[in-house]
């Protein structure tokens, strides 16, 4: 399976403000993180690019919420954007070939 390039959107900062004071509010991360409005359909949206290489939702998802540790620390301020999405943008890739397309 060929992996997808998957670019570094712009940062979402009012969208990261919203989650984050969410979160503070006592929303549980993993729930703010998979909302309709939350962080994986938003990125979702952005990298078309999973779904034409194979991936699915489920298995976005999937990888997006074991990697909450560092969105949390990118919304709380203790990394910067490039950061966070380089490093998710990273670890897609590898999940993704680790999948096999025999198993979608």
């Amino acid at each position: 399976m060929s992996v997808p390039t998957l670019h570094m959107p712009e940062e979402p900062t009012a969208r990261a403000a919203a989650w984050l004071a969410r979160v503070v509010d006592g929303d549980d991360l993993v729930t703010v993180l998979r909302a309709e409005d939350g962080f994986v359909e938003w990125l979702w949206s952005r990298w078309s690019a999973l779904r034409q290489g194979g991936v699915t939702h489920e298995e976005f998802e999937g990888i997006v919420i074991g990697y909450r540790r560092e969105i949390w620390l990118w919304l709380a301020g203790e990394r910067i954007w490039t950061q966070c999405c380089s490093g998710l943008i990273g670890r897609v890739s590898r999940r993704i070939v680790q999948v096999d397309p025999a198993e979608r």
